[in-house]
């Protein structure tokens, strides 16, 4: 059975100050499904490191776990990220990128070129990032050719696989988890 986990707090996500930073949607609640799913085998990977790629988003993910490290595009988004992080008791770093070109809200959603404008920057750095205990997960639509991806990673030495999936609307939305090949 999966750990369930309190909906984390974030409601000065969207709002106020952070008015600019995209509000959890179907999305950010897949992906901690996702996390409750893996709870114990996380709780097995002692001294982990856990990398979530994301872009003006609130930051209502890295509740879930800790330690952990959040790769933001903003400075608002990364503010809401600390913010969401203190209101739920988590200690996390967020990282200021240049990942997304745009300004506002609308880097939230304008992927770029089937979607993968920012994804295709930031994937070939995964493998530099990540641990050998590491996990990553990176939340896809189908346009965004999950498939592809796991090839990329795989060319990395990364595994990868759709760990869970969902309609939302007409997007299909699925998690891919990234572990290394070879356990060492």
């Amino acid at each position: 059975m999966a750990t369930s986990y309190p909906t984390p707090l974030y409601s000065h996500a969207g709002r106020g100050e952070f008015s600019e930073v995209y509000e959890p949607a179907e999305d950010s609640f897949l992906l901690i499904d996702a996390l409750e799913k893996d709870a114990e085998m996380l709780q097995l990977k002692r001294g982990w490191q856990w990398i979530r790629s994301g872009v003006c988003i609130s930051g209502i993910s890295g509740w879930t776990l800790s330690p952990v490290h959040v790769s933001k595009s903003d400075m608002k988004s990364s503010q809401c990220t600390a913010m969401t992080a203190s209101c739920n008791g988590v200690s996390l770093q967020p990282v200021l990128t240049d990942l997304v070109g745009s300004k506002g809200i609308e880097a939230a959603w304008a992927g770029g070129k089937r979607g993968r404008e920012v994804t295709d920057r930031f994937l070939p750095l995964v493998a530099q990032l990540l641990s050998k205990k590491g996990l990553f997960y990176l939340v896809t639509i189908a346009e965004n050719n999950p498939e592809e991806i796991i090839r990329l990673l795989q060319e990395c030495g990364l595994r990868g696989e759709s760990c869970l999936s969902t309609r939302a609307g007409n997007e299909r939305l699925c998690i891919l988890r990234f572990s290394w090949s070879q356990q060492t």
